[in-house]
């Protein structure tokens, strides 16, 4: 009887590996896309046309507090992680609602700062500089907006099924989702803002 189990388990093992191997083709396919957007960032960088420059509308101090809020999410999504391999349901749902609503902040403030410089004349169609700055950080604005819709779904997941193989492979892919998505807002934030504010 036990040799039947471990061909089982060994599959289904053998099955995530494959879903997460998959995950990984997923993540190499964006790391394209936002290459593609950070060249074309770097082609327009000077782009300003009539419109003004990056240097007058960013706020290095208030993008510093999304860097933060962000750079510590991936942290507390760690925690999380943490909680899952020491089996502790309770333990991984409080680390990733504290990830969620530092995600959530994230989002919020990056929203508040479109609308801002929208307002104060710095919109996508005033200049080539400007539109690829919104591609690119609305690009990104909207993975961590489908982390943040993944979350809810992990919670749902969870309340039903607890840490089952596939809520555990779920949760590792999402993790790689996530911190990825905070490894392209360091380039962001050093191609788009800091040298923009330069």
């Amino acid at each position: 009887m036990s040799e039947p189990i471990q061909v089982e388990n060994h599959c289904i093992h053998d099955h995530d590996s494959t879903k997460i191997f998959g995950f990984w083709i997923y993540l190499l396919q964006d790391l394209f896309l936002f290459a593609t957007l950070f060249a074309n960032m770097a082609v327009f960088s000077a782009s300003y046309d009539i419109g003004p420059s990056g240097r007058d509308f960013i706020d290095l101090t208030f993008v510093l507090v999304e860097t933060v809020l962000l750079l510590v999410s991936s942290i507390t999504y760690g925690f999380a992680m943490i909680q899952l391999h020491r089996n502790s349901l309770v333990g991984m749902q409080i680390w990733m609602t504290v990830t969620f609503f530092l995600g959530l902040t994230f989002i919020m403030m990056e929203l508040y700062e479109f609308n801002h410089l929208i307002h104060a004349g710095a919109a996508p169609w005033v200049s080539a500089y400007w539109s690829s700055f919104f591609v690119l950080v609305a690009t990104h604005g909207a993975h961590v907006t489908g982390g943040l819709l993944w979350m809810i779904c992990m919670f749902v997941h969870l309340s039903w099924d607890g840490l089952n193989t596939n809520n555990r492979t779920r949760m590792t892919c999402l993790s790689l989702f996530w911190h990825f998505l905070d490894i392209v807002w360091i380039g962001v934030f050093t191609l788009v803002y800091l040298l923009g504010a330069l």
